[in-house]
């Protein structure tokens, strides 16, 4: 994973309503490779930032959220916003503040349904903690520059405006791997697209290519004569190329792309080969590997799901 830039590295304070979202927020941030810190006690707000080598834009760390709400120790919203303005005028840092609102219906109805209590009202109904938490939030509201309301958004929606708010183009770059594999050893387990390339001819049954593999260009030129090799390889190539940013907009940071033969040795690996070419070419950035390249050619494997005769698979 790319390492950030200086400047897309940044401090972000999470706040906001209970049940608005805080904890999707900050699990969002983190798998997008944030820092998190929740619940923080004020007392050790400023202590975050005191090492020996400070949090600075200029060098590697991580970006960093710190998550508060009106369960924080000491919780005092004017007091938040003085810090966060006496921090960024004594540092280097600027930090941001998100604050998660809702309606106060919509999380009358969600403290309902989980049957979770209102931090501010253990003993009360909902809405009275919600009224109270209102107001003592109001500075902060007013403060964010970041303000997102979640009254009609799913847990789905409120990830994709964390990605789309505060995502880095280094960090959430999609993880692509392409793999070939030979069925007779295995399927290959956790592939999110998979691929059955024995409908091509074999080239383990030509004498002369069955030392080979599917690296060497000769396997490549056999391969593609079968007849359906043209037009088959451009329709999976396509379906690829069109997948992998669905994948990415529903927040997927690791797709892996198989392509299996019988033996792992011919077909397949001529096939990843191409398709890792073709992802290059549309700027995905996938590594390609082949998991049963090492394992010697054999008549009896390639024979498993090849047929009767050893020209089956032809």
């Amino acid at each position: 994973m790319t390492d950030l830039a200086p400047s897309d590295r940044r401090v972000l304070l999470v706040t906001g309503m209970s049940g608005a979202g805080k904890s999707t927020a900050l699990r969002r941030l983190e798998d997008m490779g944030w820092e998190t810190v929740d619940n923080l006690p004020l007392s050790l707000f400023e202590k975050l930032f005191e090492t020996s080598e400070p949090l600075d834009p200029t060098k590697t760390e991580r970006s960093i959220a710190i998550g508060i709400d009106s369960r924080t120790r000491g919780f005092d919203a004017n007091a938040i916003v003085e810090r966060v303005k006496s921090l960024n005028a004594a540092s280097a840092l600027d930090i941001e503040t998100l604050f998660l609102d809702c309606t106060e219906s919509e999380l009358e109805r969600r403290f309902s349904e989980t049957r979770r209590r209102h931090p501010l009202a253990l003993d009360r109904p909902a809405a009275h903690g919600i009224a109270l938490e209102r107001e003592l939030m109001t500075p902060l509201r007013r403060w964010a520059e970041h303000l997102v309301d979640t009254t009609d958004s799913s847990t789905n929606d409120l990830q994709k405006d964390i990605r789309a708010r505060f995502g880095s183009e280094a960090l959430e770059e999609l993880v692509v791997t392409v793999i070939s594999f030979g069925f007779a050893r295995g399927i290959l387990r956790n592939a999110d697209l998979l691929f059955d390339m024995r409908f091509l001819r074999n080239p383990h049954w030509d004498e002369q290519l069955r030392a080979h593999t599917g690296l060497d260009p000769q396997v490549g030129d056999y391969i593609a004569e079968d007849p359906a090799y043209d037009e088959a390889l451009q329709r999976i190539e396509e379906l690829v190329v069109m997948l992998l940013p669905r994948y990415q907009a529903e927040g997927k940071s690791y797709v892996t792309v198989g392509f299996g033969c019988t033996g792992g040795r011919h077909r397949s690996v001529h096939v990843a080969e191409r398709v890792g070419e073709r992802l290059r070419e549309a700027g995905f950035s996938p590594t390609v590997s082949h998991r049963d390249l090492a394992f010697p050619s054999l008549d009896s494997v390639e024979r498993v799901g090849a047929g009767e005769n050893g020209t089956a698979g032809e």
